[in-house]
């Protein structure tokens, strides 16, 4: 099931983003966020209007997603950058599709004209995924970041809406 997220919700969801934090190249943060970190994201996620969406099953949130300001300029104002998140047991069973299927339907419902991923271009699995959605590669960053004793490049990837 596929349902907006409630604050009950950010302890699981906190869990997942620290499992891509510490085992993957999906985030480019080194250590594990708190809770009071997680709650602080939540709040600004409601404060800004922007969506949170969650998979649950069997009452167990199994990953989410969401997407917020991509620049802060006002000419930026119609595109939105999000990110979908899936706990590592879930990975592969559909529910990261159907996140984004819920959340690009969001956005157009909501107005937005374009959506932007950013992904680690080592991470072809995401990348392929997101073409399946229609999102094209726009520009790679060479070198953006620096996790695990490498760099890494960032890919960015767009969608119209």
């Amino acid at each position: 099931m596929i349902r907006k997220a409630t604050a009950e919700d950010v302890p699981a969801i906190l869990s997942i983003v620290n499992h891509a934090i510490l085992h993957t190249t999906a985030n480019y943060l080194y250590e594990a966020l708190t809770l009071a970190d997680q709650q602080k994201w939540w709040q600004d996620k409601q404060t800004k209007n922007f969506p949170v969406l969650v998979a649950e099953e069997n009452n167990q949130v199994i990953g989410f997603a969401s997407y917020g300001t991509f620049r802060e300029k006002i000419g930026y104002r119609f595109t939105v950058e999000h990110s979908v998140y899936v706990a590592p047991e879930w990975i592969g069973k559909g529910i990261g599709s159907k996140l984004l299927t819920a959340l690009i339907e969001l956005a157009k419902s909501e107005g937005y004209h374009t959506m932007i991923g950013g992904i680690d271009a080592e991470n072809q699995d995401s990348i392929a995924f997101h073409e399946k959605f229609g999102f094209t590669k726009v520009g790679l960053i060479k070198q953006a970041a620096f996790k695990f004793d490498r760099w890494l490049d960032l890919q960015f990837v767009q969608l119209m809406l």
